[in-house]
């Protein structure tokens, strides 16, 4: 057995739970914070991710006011599909997906680093290969590979018993981080010396805390694509979010101060500890494990532990729950195959999540330097999620004339503005801010997704796709863009490297004094006059994008013209002038265009209305045509008003046709008994009485429109025997 609908047992709890579950994983623990003090030290962190986290709570306000127009599956594709159209929606879907899945591999890839910590080296055997500097064991890859199909059958068949876990393991985390940091904060002390990194700007430190919010916060808005399975009010989505991103914030923030708060006695504080870390092995190579080490012993180190475990975990459902109902979506939408849309008798897209499990087993081969490339990407990818998520709300809310979330939405788009170009424009700020790798995988998932987007242009038969030619255009040379930040950042650091061997080949030759601040100039020119180069190459390109951009917007605003010029001729050719619906000519058209989509099997569910109105004959004969006409508009404005959101056809004298998808097909039988129940009051009252027959397009047997429409005749026909059953006038 199986459901075509999402069962309803997302409670506010568990909903709270998917999405800090979700944001905070093992990075946080082990990454993170190490991270943020290397950048920022303990203050500019905490105040990085304040800032941080207040932008993400505007990034909230912009997904609730979203989920409560579109509470569908999906979240931002969702959104930005219903508001800007299939093409954004693909855009936003293909980086959506590569971000919850490089997450998922990322903590996947986690649990044999969590096992080398604690456990030791059981499963560092069958070394395989080395891969951009990481030895890869087969053992350390099949254990990952063993976590990600069990954590995918669970996700698959354990909906409910998930749910309750992941409020169990969040509880867990959040009360093990806030007693180590209380702990610490008790013995230590709220001092911090240095407060910041030695020798940088202050200002900027912050800055560049707050500019990865979007990395270190991705997946709070889980809920969004599971929205369908709330069994709240759609009013506490906002309040959820809330709560959700300060306590990730304050989370972050506890992480960041308890790494700082102590350090081995050989250093002379956290920042020569933090800057010597690569060197270091065990407890030490942890700073927030070897400060909870410090301060409560064992204890400490085991709450860790489980902590940590449970940052994975929940990481590792959350992301699965979060990309299953992602390609659900996609598979209502034919993006991708309409099987992944279906979900098993335990109400999960089962086949879905088997799709995220098969993809995601070859990544734990290719070995963790690889994969922080990978990861490196999503942040850009969050950056534009949220920043189209932005976009949507301030367009529907400016359509529906509400300022406060109009506002929002700007906010939010100029937030990830420029958080965009920080991450993409080399040296504005005084460190790079990603792997030159990561800039290459950005350009390779771009041109993959603009092959799978090419393929399905070419299979398209409703002609949802390749409407927005501006959307193509800017990914192309967002592409194009990318491509020569990574070649500038691969054309200095070749330099740099040569520099620094001829650097050396000097100093071993006994030649210190002629490369004394040589080399470094050296690359300070270098540097700029690179910058320059690509500086003048991004203004060319804007400003041919600029000229080509008003040629398509010109091309499509003559085409508009023709297009509604054409659109007037056609629907005088379709209109029925006796009661202003479309006509037979009409109903052939579309009887084509729907042969087409079953022959290709695209064709959504659909259902045909036949409605005959009762004694026009006896009308005509009795009273004369003109009275017949105004029988027959009568007719037409009853059908009309009962299937409000549906194509109403006049297929001839007192036959009218109702195409239903939709609302109104979701709706049809309560319709069709409406329409019933009219016709037996009209009956007494002598008024007009419609025979009205439904029939649903059954994939598996119907071939063609016409075998749809003859059983809903049929189906008229029977209802027209039982209304003059019980009175009604038939013929004469």
């Amino acid at each position: 057995m199986s459901s075509k609908h999402f069962s309803r047992n997302l409670t506010p709890l568990s909903a709270w739970a998917f999405s800090i579950g979700t944001s905070i994983g093992w990075g946080s623990l082990v990454v993170t914070s190490n991270t943020y003090l290397a950048k920022a030290g303990p203050m500019g962190s905490m105040f990085g991710t304040l800032a941080g986290g207040v932008v993400m709570l505007i990034i909230s306000f912009n997904y609730t006011y979203m989920m409560n127009i579109y509470p569908d599956a999906g979240g931002a594709y969702t959104f930005s599909k219903m508001v800007f159209g299939s093409d954004y929606g693909f855009l936003t879907a293909w980086f959506l997906a590569l971000t919850y899945l490089a997450i998922l591999w990322a903590n996947a890839t986690s649990v044999p680093l969590f096992s080398r910590y604690f456990i030791g080296d059981v499963f560092q055997f069958g070394r395989l290969y080395k891969l951009f500097g990481y030895d890869v064991y087969l053992g350390e890859a099949l254990l990952s590979v063993f976590v990600i199909i069990v954590i995918a059958v669970l996700c698959a068949t354990q909906k409910n018993l998930l749910a309750k876990a992941m409020i169990v393991m969040a509880l867990f985390f959040t009360a093990g981080i806030i007693i180590c940091f209380a702990a610490a904060i008790f013995k230590h002390g709220p001092a911090f010396s240095p407060g910041y990194v030695p020798d940088h700007n202050r200002l900027s430190q912050i800055a560049r805390v707050a500019v990865i919010s979007p990395w270190a916060f991705i997946g709070f808005e889980n809920i969004s694509h599971s929205s369908e399975e709330a069994s709240f009010p759609r009013t506490k989505f906002f309040r959820i979010l809330v709560i959700s991103v300060v306590s990730t914030t304050l989370l972050y923030v506890f992480v960041t101060l308890l790494s700082a708060t102590a350090y081995p006695p050989e250093y002379s504080s956290w920042y020569e500890y933090i800057q010597d870390l690569d060197n270091l092995n065990g407890l030490k190579a942890l700073p927030a494990f070897y400060a909870a080490d410090h301060y409560m012993g064992s204890a400490g180190v085991g709450i860790l532990m489980l902590t940590l475990f449970s940052l994975i975990m929940t990481s590792l459902i959350g992301n699965i729950t979060a990309v299953s109902r992602l390609f659900c979506a996609l598979g209502r939408d034919h993006i991708l195959p309409e099987q992944f849309s279906r979900l098993n008798r335990h109400s999960a897209p089962g086949r879905a999540i088997m799709l995220i499990a098969c993809t995601s087993l070859v990544f734990p081969f290719l070995g963790r330097t690889a994969i922080s490339w990978i990861v490196d990407v999503t942040t850009f990818g969050a950056t534009l999620i949220y920043g189209l998520v932005s976009a949507s709300a301030m367009k529907r809310a400016y359509e529906r004339r509400d300022k406060g979330a109009r506002a929002a939405g700007i906010a939010g788009m100029i937030l990830m503005i420029a958080n965009g170009l920080y991450l993409l424009i080399p040296n504005l700020f005084t460190q790079g801010s990603m792997e030159r790798e990561s800039y290459f995988m950005f350009v390779i998932w771009s041109i993959v997704g603009f092959i799978y987007f090419f393929i399905l242009l070419q299979k398209d038969r409703t002609g949802k796709f390749g409407r927005s030619i501006v959307v193509w255009l800017s990914l192309f040379s967002l592409i194009v863009f990318v491509a020569l930040v990574w070649l500038f950042q691969t054309i200095t650091g070749a330099t740099e490297t040569s520099l620094n061997y001829v650097e050396k080949y000097y100093v071993d030759a006994g030649l210190a004094e002629v490369q004394t601040g040589v080399v470094s100039r050296q690359m300070d020119i270098i540097r700029q006059s690179a910058s320059r180069s690509v500086s003048i190459v991004v203004v060319m390109l804007a400003l041919s994008l600029a000229v080509l951009i008003g040629i398509f917007r010109s091309i499509n605003k003559r085409a508009a013209i023709s297009e509604l010029q054409l659109g007037q001729v056609k629907q005088m050719v379709h209109r029925d002038p006796l009661t202003g619906v479309k006509n037979r000519a009409a109903f052939a058209e579309l009887e084509k265009e729907k042969d087409e989509q079953i022959q290709a099997g695209d064709a959504d569910p659909f259902g045909i209305v036949i409605c005959d109105l009762n004694g026009l004959k006896y009308i005509n004969d009795t009273y004369g045509h003109q009275t017949g006409d105004e029988w027959i508009r009568k007719a037409s404005r009853i059908i009309c008003d009962l299937f409000d959101h549906s194509p109403v056809y006049r297929n001839g004298g007192d036959e009218f046709v109702v195409f239903l998808s939709g609302r109104d097909y979701e709706a049809r039988h309560q319709i069709l008994q409406e329409l019933h129940d009219r016709s037996m009051q009209n009956i007494s009252a002598h008024d007009a009485v419609i025979s009205a027959g439904l029939a649903e397009y059954m994939k598996e047997q119907d071939t063609r429109l016409r075998s749809v429409f003859e059983r809903a005749d049929k189906a008229m026909y029977k209802e027209k025997m039982l209304l003059k059953s019980m009175g009604a006038r038939t013929r004469g």
